[in-house]
C-alpha cells in the first residue's frame, strides 16, 4: 500500500506523537510499504491525518489540504484521522481544541483515538456516531530495556515528564516530596524527578535530573526500581509505557487513560491513598516485577493494529467511498477549501 503521513518529523526528543510517526514510517517500510509525508504522489492509497493545526511544528498538511487533494487529484485514497489529544489536558473548558478536530475529522473515512478515554471525550463534545477504531500507543522494546539489577535496601521510585502543565501531577510529587522526610518513607523509599519543573518549584528530599532523552534517559530510568506517574487527563501516556517497558512496576492515578494502560501492571492510587499504595507495592513488590515482563503496549503491536486497519479499510475501499458525507455538505466544503492557517 502507499501512505502518507501527515507528519514533520522532528530530530531528537520531539514527544510521543513524532515518536508514533517514526516508528510507524519505519514499520510500514520494513513490510514492503510506500511511505510519504506529503501529498505530491496521485497514487496514495492511505492518508494519515495526524495534526489538521498547521501552526503546529509537526503538522506536514492539514484537513483543507486532504480536501483539496481528493478532489483534484485522487478521490480513492482512503483518510485515516489519527486523534491523540484532548481539551481537558490543554486546561481548555471551551472545548475549542476538541471543537477544532471534530470539524476537522469531517473529512476522515476512519478515525484512530488512542484511548478509549480520549474518544469518550470527543463524544462528549459533539463527534457524533462515525466510524473508529481504539489503538492504544507503543513505545520501542528495544530500546526501553534494562538489565536486572541488584536491590538497594530502598526502592527507588522515579518520573519524568517534559512539560511544566499542572497536570502533570507537581502538587503530588510534592506531596510525595514531604512524605520522604518522614519515617518510615525516609528508610524505605527514594523519588527522583527527571524533567522540567514548573518555576519556583524545588524538592527538599527527592532527587530531581534535568531533563533527559534517548539512551541517557534509558539509562537513568534503569536506575530505579518504581515507575511513578501523578499525570492527569493523559490522551495515551507515553511517559508511563516507557517506565514500564523498563521493567519498573506502574503507580499511577484513575486518571485520563492511565487505566486502560497501567491496570493489571501496577497500583492505582490517589493523593489521599497514596501512604496506603505505596505500602501495598512495597510489600508487593517482587511480584508486581514479575508481572511487568508481560507489558503489552509495545510500539510494534501498535504498528501491526495501524497496519491491519489501513489493509481493512482497502478491502472495503468502493464502499467507504461511497459512504463519504463531507459532499453532502456544500457549505463546510467551501469554507474549508478557502480556509487557510490553522488553529486550535
Amino acid at each position: 500500500m502507499n501512505v502518507s503521513i501527515g507528519m514533520t518529523l522532528q530530530a531528537g526528543a520531539w514527544g510521543g506523537g513524532n515518536r508514533f510517526g517514526k516508528a510507524l514510517a519505519d514499520h510500514l517500510m520494513a513490510n514492503g510499504h510506500q511511505v510519504s509525508f506529503d501529498l505530491r504522489s496521485r497514487e496514495l492509497d492511505i492518508i494519515l491525518l495526524a495534526e489538521p493545526d498547521r501552526t503546529r511544528k509537526i503538522s506536514a498538511y492539514d484537513h483543507a489540504d486532504i480536501l483539496r487533494y481528493l478532489l483534484f487529484k485522487n478521490h480513492r485514497a482512503l483518510v485515516v484521522h489519527r486523534i491523540n489529544n484532548t481539551s481537558e489536558a490543554r486546561d481548555d473548558p471551551e472545548k475549542r481544541f476538541n471543537r477544532y478536530r471534530i470539524r476537522a475529522n469531517r473529512v476522515a473515512d476512519h478515525t484512530v483515538f488512542v484511548s478509549q478515554w480520549v474518544h469518550d471525550r470527543y463524544r462528549e463534545a459533539g463527534f457524533g456516531d462515525r466510524p473508529v477504531t481504539v489503538i492504544l500507543n507503543g513505545a520501542d522494546a528495544d530500546t526501553w530495556r534494562c538489565s536486572p539489577k541488584a536491590r538497594d535496601a530502598r526502592l527507588r521510585l522515579v518520573t519524568h515528564h517534559w512539560s511544566t502543565n499542572p497536570n502533570k501531577g507537581i502538587d503530588l510529587y510534592l506531596q510525595l516530596d514531604a512524605l520522604l522526610a518522614t519515617p518510615p518513607w525516609n528508610e524505605r523509599l527514594t523519588f527522583t524527578y527527571i524533567g522540567n519543573l514548573p518555576p519556583g518549584t524545588e524538592f527538599r528530599h527527592a532527587r530531581h535530573v534535568p531533563p533527559l532523552s534517548g539512551q541517557p534517559l534509558v539509562e537513568e530510568l534503569c536506575r530505579h526500581d518504581i515507575y511513578l506517574t501523578a499525570s492527569r487527563c493523559e490522551a495515551g501516556p507515553n511517559h508511563l509505557l516507557e517506565g514500564a517497558l523498563c521493567g519498573l512496576p506502574l503507580l499511577y492515578p484513575d486518571s485520563g487513560s492511565m487505566p486502560e494502560y497501567a491496570a493489571g501492571f501496577g497500583l492505582e492510587y490517589t493523593s489521599d491513598t497514596l501512604a496506603a499504595t505505596l505500602t501495598r507495592m512495597l510489600d508487593e513488590f517482587p511480584a508486581w516485577q514479575e508481572r511487568i515482563r508481560a507489558f503489552p503496549h509495545t510500539a510494534e503491536r501498535m504498528c501491526q493494529n495501524y497496519t491491519a486497519l489501513f489493509a481493512a479499510l482497502l478491502a472495503n475501499r468502493p464502499d467507504i467511498i461511497a459512504a463519504r458525507r463531507h459532499w453532502r455538505s456544500p457549505l463546510w466544503l467551501a469554507r474549508t477549501l478557502l480556509r487557510a492557517g490553522g488553529q486550535s
